[in-house]
């Protein structure tokens, strides 16, 4: 298969770099599009004096317009292995180790090729368990009788003649919407890939399942879409299946634009925000640390002004249940503060977070970033002339690494800061269930139960 987009020209730009493209380049649904864009802040396009200018912010992807093609690589050099395994972490996916083709340096789509290599490699797992089957409904037309005659359609359709029998039975089938889905992303894949191996890849496993539907109808079925133990093997590949389809993506990571099939976009922040979510979570729960919603009576909010603010967020909250209690803001900021020094912006942002969930005079905070060249970590410590008002700690991850390993580094710097308050959980401690319960009704957040507890709001009596 050759490829399908070779009339389009190609314009290669990286994350916030920008290109002068020439007037006549830019159709008018071009710009429409690019608008809409510019209106999500995936992008920005602005008129220059001899065409457009279009820039780049933290979306990387593929963008197919009418007469080019956009390419948007990532900043951060991260080869095709790592890539996937990252986004696998953040989507909660296992890692096939088929899926891991030539990095983004020296592969011309990136990041495309490679959603369309995981794609089939989940599609070709599935084949070989064999395709699931379920009873599907069929109208058919025979001369027996074979499943439950259908008499308004034999009756208005053949007047009372049985040479012909209008039936409606239900068979095994693998046209049912999992392998549908699977199908339609295929079929997309084997047109969107640009190197010939992914593409025909594509092709041939799409051959496979049964005839693809249409992306609209995929859309639909995931966005309704309801797993058990009989399709829960179908959950990987159909996370691949709503990048591709557009279908919102996983945890809103994907762009939803409503753009032509032929184009792939990634919000690179949502990304990033999954997985630092994912991993201080999973690094506080061994430290008596468990995240709490940061709505309701957990939100920051400013009242009084002329129009309404959006309350402050961050990214993740951690309760840590011992005496006295603690919330620990973690937020995760896409971007290079390895080599350069935290924005004021953002320094402002973490002290309203210690304003806001720490003790007076010894709040902390905890900004993590992606770091190429290793893992980082530094303290600010911030003053006033009545003495500390703040620790703030900005921590760098390994992109180098696999999660798993680079969330080692984050132990650590989590302890750090549980030192920067003075809270016993630092010291590895955990506290009882009624310390946790009595400093969880302090803070006015959810306690976890205990597994007698459980049991006996499952069962309506105590165990034993």
């Amino acid at each position: 298969m050759g490829d399908p987009h070779a009339r389009l020209e190609e314009i290669h730009l990286g994350e916030y770099e920008r290109r002068e493209v020439q007037r006549e380049q830019l159709t008018d649904t071009d710009l429409s599009r690019l608008r809409s864009l510019t209106d999500q802040r995936c992008l920005r396009v602005s008129e220059t004096r001899y065409g457009w200018r279009i820039e780049a912010l933290s979306t990387v992807g593929v963008l197919v317009l009418d007469r080019i093609r956009l390419v948007i690589e990532p900043k951060t050099a991260v080869d095709g292995s790592r890539l996937i395994s990252w986004l696998c972490y953040a989507l909660h996916l296992p890692v096939r180790h088929a899926a891991t083709p030539r990095g983004w340096e020296t592969d011309r789509a990136g990041f495309t090729d490679l959603v369309i290599s995981a794609l089939v490699a989940e599609c070709r797992a599935l084949l070989l368990g064999g395709l699931r089957r379920d009873y599907v409904r069929r109208d058919l037309v025979e001369p027996v009788l074979r499943g439950r005659l259908d008499l308004t359609a034999q009756v208005s359709r053949r007047y009372g003649q049985l040479d012909r029998l209008h039936l409606r039975t239900f068979e095994r089938d693998a046209a049912i919407w999992e392998n549908e889905v699977c199908s339609a992303a295929l079929d997309l894949a084997a047109r969107l890939a640009d190197r010939r191996e992914p593409s025909r890849a594509a092709a041939e496993t799409a051959a496979l399942f049964p005839r693809p539907t249409t992306r609209a109808a995929a859309v639909r079925m995931l966005t309704r879409a309801r797993y058990t133990r009989l399709n829960a093997r179908y959950r990987p590949a159909h996370a691949w299946a709503r990048l591709l389809l557009d279908g919102g993506g996983v945890d809103d990571l994907l762009v939803d634009t409503g753009h032509t099939a032929d184009s792939l976009l990634l919000r690179m922040e949502n990304l990033w925000e999954a997985v630092v979510r994912r991993m201080t979570v999973e690094v506080a729960a061994g430290m008596s640390g468990r995240p709490v919603p940061t709505s309701g009576d957990s939100a920051i909010r400013v009242s009084g002004d002329l129009s309404s603010h959006s309350p402050f967020r961050p990214d993740v909250l951690l309760f840590f249940a011992n005496t006295p209690p603690m919330l620990l803001a973690v937020d995760a900021k896409y971007k290079r503060y390895d080599n350069r020094s935290t924005s004021a912006g953002d320094i402002h942002q973490m002290l309203t977070y210690t304003a806001g969930y720490s003790p007076e005079g010894r709040g902390a905070a905890l900004v993590v970033h992606p770091s190429p060249a290793g893992a980082t970590h530094r303290r600010l410590r911030v003053t006033a002339p009545r003495g500390q008002l703040a620790e703030l700690h900005v921590a760098g991850i390994d992109v180098r690494l696999s999660p798993q390993d680079a969330a080692q580094a984050l132990a650590p710097v989590l302890t750090a800061a549980l030192h920067s308050t003075g809270h016993p959980s630092a010291a590895g401690t955990i506290p009882p269930q009624s310390a946790q319960r009595r400093a969880a009704e302090a803070w006015n957040v959810p306690c976890p139960r205990s597994a007698a507890t459980r049991q006996e709001s499952e069962t309506g009596s105590s165990p034993g």
